[in-house]
């Protein structure tokens, strides 16, 4: 019988989370709820040296935002489960909080032989690195090596438990067989082999901090929380042979989850991998909210650079796969119906920013006018509160086609609320001449006597013009500088149509005595 679906995402609390690591989230969100499974938040936070404060909850309310919830791991207010229940079974869901289960696991594997203890020093470690560098070699802790240092493989029996008693700078490391083929299987990448004299013996354990290494948590969680698939990046590929050799030493492979590592995410240029730096450097995010370090220093987020969540998600959804056929946009239960990990590319990934505004101004065009103008009001305050929601609405409806985001609503619109202050000296210089400063009072009384005052009536100016003969660019333009203030901007019957009549007189006739 074929195992109930259950995936994990399991980030270190080390700093933001990168957009690549949501993009890992999202994916095997949506492998798990294809199949009804489960989606389960693990933080594997055993390296201490790295934690940062506030990062752990910065990944659950990134998640949280772009509509992610797990299953299980996290609680309905959004913190890590510590106790276990029906919901939260494996519970606790931090790495440093189920301390207590991976030494035995360890010392398992050396009782069986698949694992030793190493009692070699730091200090011994980076002498015997920097010897081998002198030499233009890397030294290596493998099976070519292991022989001639300080572990329980060379030490006499009494001496390795009296250290063991005595001591506690010392490690449990993986004795990776010698001239072995590693065969495994990617559900990305297809069949891989590796030969193990490639390998090197990880250290699983340490005595130090009695906290295991990634390789060790990972792959004993992976089985106690009976994950059936590992979807992760790419970064990981090189520590599959030694995860697939731990497998089979615990005896757990017919419960062994199913391995597809996801590639990069590349930078604009696709040349290296998508960083931060890259983001300052070119104007755009690469966390999904904002972020401040412990030295003060900002790094911008989707969230606050006014992007929508769901297109957020859509866009990081399409860097790395795509569904086969001409749809873009996809809102996050369509995703779930037609996602696969066979349409997964190998290759990375490279970033388009400009795809990612475009992502955005779709849904953008899709919002329901409602709330639009809710969010405009939210934003706006009093500056709008004069106006009804009707003149609101078709203000936004007129210019979210020339925005990317709602942000820009303020000063894209901004003459609607307000009469312009002044004139665009150059748009003046260019159209305020000749015969226009005559014909425009002309104009202006033709459109008042528009009855009614909408956009088909509005759009009788131009017959006026074109039956006298007058020079229809500089005409309009004129009548969009004493709208705007400038010589840009949407069509003018359209302004005219929304801002009615006598504000239309008001503002022309202000434009006159302004430019004479």
């Amino acid at each position: 019988m074929e195992r109930r679906r259950r995936v994990r995402f399991a980030p270190s609390p080390t700093g933001p989370l990168h957009m690549g690591g949501v993009r890992t989230a999202l994916y095997n969100y949506l492998y798990a709820k294809q199949a009804g499974g489960d989606f389960i938040l693990r933080i594997e936070d055993t390296d201490s040296q790295r934690f940062v404060p506030g990062a752990e909850e910065y990944i659950i309310e990134s998640l949280r935002w772009c509509g992610i919830f797990p299953d299980e791991g996290v609680d309905e207010n959004g913190k890590v489960v510590e106790v276990a229940s029906e919901r939260h079974p494996h519970a606790p869901y931090r790495q440093s909080q189920r301390r207590g289960i991976y030494r035995k696991y360890a010392e398992e594997l050396v009782e069986k032989g698949y694992a030793y203890y190493a009692f070699d020093s730091t200090e011994s470690l980076a002498a015997l690195r920097a010897e081998a560098e002198a030499q233009k070699k890397t030294f290596t802790y493998n099976w070519e090596t292991r022989g001639t240092l300080c572990n329980s493989l060379t030490l006499p029996t009494d001496e390795v438990a009296r250290r063991l008693a005595e001591t506690r700078d010392w490690t449990i490391r993986f004795k990776i067989p010698e001239n072995r083929t590693v065969a495994m299987d990617d559900l990305i990448r297809g069949h891989i082999e590796v030969n193990s004299n490639t390998l090197d013996d990880k250290v699983l354990w340490k005595r130090a901090d009695e906290l295991p290494t990634y390789h060790l948590a990972n792959i004993v969680d992976d089985h106690l929380m009976e994950i059936t698939e590992v979807i992760r990046g790419e970064e990981w590929l090189p520590s599959l042979p030694l995860h697939y050799l731990l497998y089979e030493a615990f005896g757990w492979q017919d419960s062994q989850p199913r391995f597809a590592h996801l590639s990069l995410l590349l930078k604009p240029d696709g040349k290296g991998k998508l960083s931060k730096r890259d983001g300052d450097r070119l104007g755009f995010p690469v966390f999904p909210l904002r972020w401040v370090n412990a030295e003060g220093e900002v790094s911008r987020g989707y969230r606050e650079d006014g992007y929508y969540p769901e297109a957020f998600v859509n866009m990081l959804a399409f860097l790395g796969w795509n569904p086969g056929t001409e749809q873009e946009i996809f809102s996050l239960d369509e995703l779930v119906k037609v996602f696969s990990l066979e349409r997964v590319v190998k290759s990375g990934a490279r970033f388009n920013p400009d795809k990612a505004k475009w992502f955005n101004q779709e849904y953008l065009r899709m919002r329901p006018t409602a709330q639009l103008v809710a969010d405009f009001r939210a934003s706006e305050g009093a500056r709008i509160a004069a106006f009804s929601d009707d003149y609101v609405g078709r203000v936004l409806d007129l210019m979210r086609e020339r925005v990317h985001f709602p942000t820009e609503f303020r000063e894209a619109t901004s003459f609607f609320f307000e009469a312009p202050a002044s004139y665009d000296e150059a748009a003046v210089a260019k159209f305020w001449k000749d015969d226009i400063p005559a014909l425009i009072p002309q104009v202006r009384e033709f459109i008042a006597g528009l009855d009614p005052f909408d956009k088909e009536h509005i759009e009788t100016v131009e017959a006026l013009i074109r039956e006298n003969g007058w020079p229809m660019g500089k005409v309009m333009n004129t009548l969009r500088l004493f709208l705007v203030g400038k010589s840009v901007g949407p069509g003018v019957a359209d302004m005219m149509a929304i801002l009615g009549k006598d504000e239309v007189l008001k503002r022309i006739d202000k434009g006159i005595t302004t430019l004479q």
